[in-house]
């Protein structure tokens, strides 16, 4: 029974969270990977790069969702096309995270950022894809990314499937 006001015990339904955690979920994984840059001193490498666009795209696709019914056609797609990019961003977590493990050699040796000259590129720190900078419980964060990504993505395409 729904109550009257702002506070409402109606349950979601599975498409309205699915929609709701294809819009959170890539928030706040991209969300931690530019604090961790920005606030953190965490310097990323090309890999840790190539898993920051997928989840832009999921924000992107996912905020897109909003603009129709949770339970409508529209909404559904852009959801599952937001968990198509939420599992990408998650695959390159494996295989970074596998690079880093030294399971298979990476594409990349090594990157830097945002230096324009010979003076500042000297300044700019190297960064390996195959060196983990920071870990968490012994998980570096490409391995948390691709256990929250993958797990999310198929909790999105469970909620998007339950009731459909």
């Amino acid at each position: 029974m729904a109550t009257a006001g702002p506070i409402s015990t109606d349950r979601l339904s599975g498409a309205a969270l699915a929609r709701l955690l294809a819009l959170a979920l890539p928030v706040a994984l991209l969300g931690g990977a530019l604090l961790s840059q920005y606030v953190g001193g965490l310097h990323p490498c090309e890999m840790c790069y190539w898993q920051r666009w997928p989840h832009g795209v999921a924000i992107v696709v996912a905020a897109l969702a909003f603009l129709f019914a949770a339970d409508s056609r529209n909404a559904r797609l852009l959801v599952a096309l937001a968990a198509i990019a939420i599992a990408i961003s998650g695959a390159i977590g494996v295989f970074h995270a596998g690079v880093e493990l030294k399971y298979w050699e990476g594409l990349t040796r090594c990157s830097t950022g945002g230096a324009l000259t010979l003076d500042e590129l000297m300044k700019v720190p190297l960064v390996r894809c195959d060196q983990v900078q920071f870990s968490f419980l012994g998980v570096s964060m490409a391995g948390w990314n691709a256990i929250l990504s993958l797990g999310g993505a198929g909790a999105i395409v469970y909620l998007l499937r339950r009731h459909a």
